[in-house]
């Protein structure tokens, strides 16, 4: 008799487990929306104060259409030819290269100067790109390389040996934080206008000497087919939409001249 009240009140309790892990509400999806170009810089939708999203995603394309902070995530954008009169952390950049999975496993496991199975001896005798079946696989957009019109191969723009690194005219090797010292090897006028604030994008303080991040260069643009969109050129536009409502109590965007968050 005692067996089964002891069972019955076992099971009892059990029973009330899991009605209580079924009653608890399923977590809710993560909201990831784009800032530039969908697969470039992502930004994960969350409260930087209660009320005060970071940024306010459109329901029509996904895109950013608001930052509460255009600073956050950001890091000083590091040396840049002419830019020396910018004070010091008034120009940022949100870093992406830890974002970029498939490059730390390229200098890692394949381009390891161990071993020539895994890094050859001699480069391969043509330039013209020929995405092994392992890379094609990875990344698609490499079997129709556009970038060039067919006048680079992939080693103009990656480091020969370390390939989670970019190379400049010298030969060292860049950040991926930092493509538009690569860029601008070919690109030197759109670099002039991207620096002189003309081409490209930026958010943040709009006094001339404020602090404001800066949009690299692969966060519009995807270098290996630059020539998608509706005119064969450029990257695919986004049509415009109306600005979005400000964050409830918020009764006006005076924050934008300022840092949105006191830094503690």
């Amino acid at each position: 008799m005692k067996t089964t009240t002891c069972s019955a009140m076992i099971l009892a309790f059990c029973c009330g487990l899991i009605s209580s892990a079924l009653a608890q509400p399923a977590p809710q999806a993560e909201t990831t929306c784009f800032e530039s170009r969908k697969g470039a810089s992502e930004v994960v939708k969350r409260d930087l104060q209660p009320g005060w999203p970071n940024v306010k995603c459109s329901t029509k394309t996904g895109a950013v259409l608001w930052w509460g902070d255009p600073f956050d995530g950001t890091v000083p954008m590091g040396d840049m030819p002419l830019l020396e009169k910018v004070p010091p952390g008034h120009a940022v950049v949100k870093p992406r290269s830890e974002k970029l999975a498939l490059m730390p496993m390229c200098g890692t496991a394949c381009h390891n100067g161990v071993g020539p199975q895994f890094n050859p001896p001699k480069l391969p005798v043509g330039k013209k790109p020929a995405p092994t079946p392992t890379m094609a696989a990875m990344v698609p957009d490499l079997q129709n390389l556009q970038h060039g019109r067919g006048r680079i191969w992939c080693l103009d723009c990656h480091h020969t040996t370390q390939r989670n690194k970019l190379v400049d005219n010298f030969g060292d090797p860049v950040s991926f934080d930092q493509p538009q010292l690569l860029c601008g090897k070919c690109h030197g006028d759109k670099m002039r206008d991207w620096r002189d604030g003309i081409h490209g994008k930026r958010i943040g303080e709009w006094a001339s000497t404020g602090k404001k991040r800066w949009f690299t260069c692969t966060e519009c643009h995807n270098p290996h087919n630059v020539q998608d969109g509706a005119r064969n050129r450029g990257f695919v536009q986004i049509a415009p939409e109306t600005p979005p409502q400000l964050p409830k109590g918020m009764k006006d965007a005076k924050h934008e001249l300022l840092h949105g968050v006191a830094q503690h």
